[in-house]
């Protein structure tokens, strides 16, 4: 099968990257991703490449080569899924906010649209890729939507899960770990399976590319998700001992992290996890578990957002018990507001809860971040629904300038591990603050010494006083 038109619905985080990869290295495939968000669509098709919706190192360059050759963004959702010999479904999958499984099972309304839009419209064969993360068989969901309410047409259903780390999306795709592709072990699957491995086979080693039944494929993607999040809640929980103890955490992780079986990565201690994936993932993980009556599971996979929720709220409390236990009128300085370095996504993202607490204690906080915008901040405050947004916007203020934030301020935090915030001048950012100068830097980043040397007082998760 030679796959001649590629259709993505859902032009975000996954989609939008994920085709412009694909489109970079498929110059034979036309590539069209579509999306009933008109701005977003937009913003991809802008001529100002730092205006796209996504920011990826990157990812400009590539969409600046493919975009108008063989990708294309569009707002014609019914017509892309016509033409289309295969259709990725890339929309969001939330956490359910209502209803049974509510706050732990994915809410699948748009997964659910999405199939009857592609039933509805498609007229001949298709192959539909699962590429939003999803919940266990949810596959024979869509298989018995299109099946049920199609144009009499045959569909292949595949499950394949992105394993991006945002950040380093381009760089995960252009060389990943592994491609998983999971689908029917029928003669038809098979040759489902193997157009989408052909896709993959221009540019990933064959050996790369894992082919397994669809169930394994859905719930590998959690489980990866779930392991990852295990690692950091599983270093954090250590960081607290180690504060206790007068150990280093940065000491301990290395010990450990040398040996073989473990490995470094994600032994960084933090002020927690965020994202869109790990909670989310994790939290469907328990539902699926508790709904097989598998209590003790569902319990252990529990523990691990428990963890995390708790390190963003100990990390609030010390800046109000250090800063002599009221912070009520005092300005701290946010320094970071995206979960993580080189991304401009705050879902999930440590600074929201730390913000919302310590808003809950009156303090007045200014937040810098170099690449989210002022709304997205707001709207991130809005959402948790803790106050008014007009409250939000008088207690938060959202400033352009590092230095104009941290000025006058009584502590900074330091939420998202940027690059930039090494290169600043302390010397000035210190002179312009209320004294005693309080950092309190949730990733990590800043040097101890040099700070201390400077005249601030400075607590890094993980290390004793």
């Amino acid at each position: 099968m030679n796959i001649k038109k590629i259709c993505c619905i859902g032009a975000g985080y996954v989609g939008g990257p994920t085709m412009a990869v694909i489109a970079k290295q498929c110059p034979h495939i036309q590539v069209t991703v579509v999306d009933i968000n008109e701005n977003r669509i937009a913003a991809w098709n802008d001529e100002n490449l730092d205006n796209l919706p996504v920011f990826e190192p990157g990812l400009d360059e590539i969409v600046k080569e493919a975009r108008g050759r063989n990708l294309f963004f569009s707002t014609e959702v019914d017509k892309a899924i016509d033409e289309a010999e295969m259709i990725f479904i890339s929309v969001n999958t939330p956490t359910k906010t209502y209803g049974k499984g509510k706050g732990m099972a994915a809410d699948l309304k748009y997964i659910e649209l999405c199939a009857r839009q592609i039933a509805r419209v498609s007229k001949q064969s298709k192959i539909i890729v699962e590429k939003s993360t999803l919940p266990v068989r949810t596959a024979s969901a869509i298989k018995s939507i299109l099946d049920n309410t199609g144009n009499d047409v045959a569909f292949q259903i595949l499950s394949n899960p992105e394993f991006l780390a945002e950040g380093t999306a381009v760089e995960d795709l252009l060389s990943p770990d592994r491609v998983l592709i999971g689908g029917d072990t029928t003669p038809e699957g098979e040759e489902a399976i193997q157009a989408l491995a052909d896709i993959y086979a221009n540019w990933v080693p064959k050996e790369r590319i894992l082919k397994t039944n669809v169930w394994s494929s859905e719930l590998s993607k959690l489980t990866a998700n779930a392991f990852l999040a295990q690692r950091v809640s599983s270093i954090n929980a250590m960081s607290e001992i180690c504060e206790k103890t007068g150990a280093d955490i940065n000491e301990v992780s290395k010990a450990i992290g040398m040996d073989s079986r473990i490995g470094s990565k994600f032994l960084k201690a933090s002020v927690g996890f965020g994202g869109s994936c790990f909670q989310k993932d994790i939290l469907n993980l328990v539902y699926i578990a508790k709904s097989y009556g598998l209590n003790e599971v569902a319990d252990y996979w529990e523990q691990v957002i428990l963890m995390n929720d708790h390190q963003k709220q100990r990390f609030s409390d010390n800046i109000v018990s250090t800063l002599y236990n009221t912070v009520s009128g005092k300005k701290i300085a946010f320094l970071g507001w995206a979960f993580k370095k080189d991304t401009n996504d705050t879902r999930e993202s440590a600074a929201i809860k730390v913000a919302d607490n310590l808003l809950n204690e009156q303090a007045e906080i200014a937040v810098f971040d170099p690449k989210v915008v002022e709304e997205r901040i707001y709207a991130d405050l809005e959402y948790l629904a803790t106050r008014s947004n007009e409250d939000n916007r008088k207690l938060l203020k959202v400033i352009k300038n590092p230095y104009e934030v941290c000025k006058n301020a009584h502590a900074i935090a330091v939420l998202t591990e940027w690059d930039e915030f090494k290169t600043y001048d302390w010397n000035k950012i210190y002179e312009s603050m209320q004294k005693p100068a309080f950092i309190f830097d949730g990733r990590g980043v800043l040097n101890k010494t040099e700070l201390e040397n400077i005249g601030f007082v400075y607590y890094k998760i993980g290390t004793g006083k």
